[in-house]
């Protein structure tokens, strides 16, 4: 019998991350050590059909729907037989507490956030209600339901978002009224619940956290966009972005920045990773913008960047990630229910 700790990657997904999704699950099939994991790979494709991957099931560059489809629902089998889930997926389906649920209910450990956590940290709008309610500082918004008229009173630029979407798809930098309505219409395609959010002046900064009970923060990143904000493009196409680590920000800001990352960690009780998004202002002032449950997880991407730079390296930070989720299961299966 193998001592290896059998190990399910879910990737691709129904959201326009999909692609990202797939760069981020090779990754981590390649990092993790066929020594100490036995892996397989679950394919999910733009249509929610799931596919098992035979072997280590090393992903394809192209989108996983030029393959042939074997299941047109989880593979249930294959999921019960394993000893842990690392959900590499992004964005709606995969991000926002969906995927979580079915693990929860088929009794499976799984990497990242649970069910509430990952459903609050996707709504930007409820995200920035629990924050204010612990006394955390997030950017003034407004929010729009359907049937909303556009209307705010920041001054401009604003954004307009999705309020449950990531990477910046749906997002617009709005500099006057007569860019408003088109920028909310946009955003509207993405989801029927749409935010207006004042522009924060100030360095954008992003700390990662890892940890249940007693998280910790990495080293603070700056992130330099090539554009003009820091959209699509400058997140995902090379040379759309510098990352500078350390921050070139004040001591002061920095401290508050890691201690905030672990504040709104635990605020939205979050376990396992996420990585937290920042602006820093010219006064020095901390506020927090977003949570990524899942961040991209590359051996490039931010999120491993900043725990590298922290001493930790992406095999370990995997290492790291199993061993977290393992400990959650085995802590909540000894709850009465």
């Amino acid at each position: 019998m193998s001592s290896r700790v059998r190990v399910a990657v879910l990737a691709g997904g129904r959201s326009s991350e999909h692609e990202i999704s797939l760069a981020s699950a090779r990754s981590v099939v390649a990092a993790l050590d066929p020594e100490r994991y036995d892996t397989v790979v679950v394919e999910i494709d733009k249509g929610g059909r799931w596919e098992l991957a035979s072997g280590r099931g090393e992903l394809p560059e192209a989108s996983v729907e030029t393959l042939p489809v074997v299941a047109h629902s989880p593979p249930a089998a294959t999921l019960g037989q394993v000893d842990v889930v690392l959900p590499i997926l992004h964005g709606p389906f995969g991000e926002d507490g969906t995927v979580q649920g079915l693990l929860e209910l088929a009794g499976v450990p799984y990497v990242g956030a649970g069910v509430a956590a990952s459903a609050l940290c996707m709504d930007k709008d409820l995200f920035k209600a629990v924050l204010r309610d612990r006394g955390i500082p997030v950017a003034r918004n407004v929010t729009l339901r359907e049937g909303d008229e556009p209307a705010h009173d920041f001054d401009y630029p604003v954004f307009v978002k999705p309020a449950r979407l990531g990477s910046s798809v749906g997002i617009s930098k709005v500099r006057s009224d007569e860019e408003l309505r088109a920028a909310v219409e946009l955003a509207r395609r993405h989801d029927d619940k749409v935010l207006i959010e004042e522009g924060v002046d100030g360095v954008e900064v992003e700390c990662g956290v890892l940890g249940n009970r007693d998280p910790i923060a990495s080293v603070v990143g700056e992130i330099v966009a090539h554009a003009d904000w820091y959209d699509y493009s400058a997140k995902y196409d090379e040379g759309g972005m510098d990352l500078v680590i350390p921050a070139r920000i004040s001591a002061e800001s920095d401290a508050d920045v890691r201690r905030l990352a672990v504040d709104s960690f635990v605020a939205t009780e979050c376990e396992g990773m996420a990585r937290i998004d920042f602006f820093v202002r010219p006064d020095g002032e901390v506020v927090v913008n977003e949570i990524n449950t899942i961040p991209g997880f590359t051996s490039t991407s931010v999120y491993a960047k900043l725990f590298e730079a922290a001493g930790v390296a992406y095999a370990e930070l995997l290492d790291r990630l199993v061993a977290l989720a393992l400990e959650r299961h085995e802590r909540r299966s000894k709850l009465v229910f």
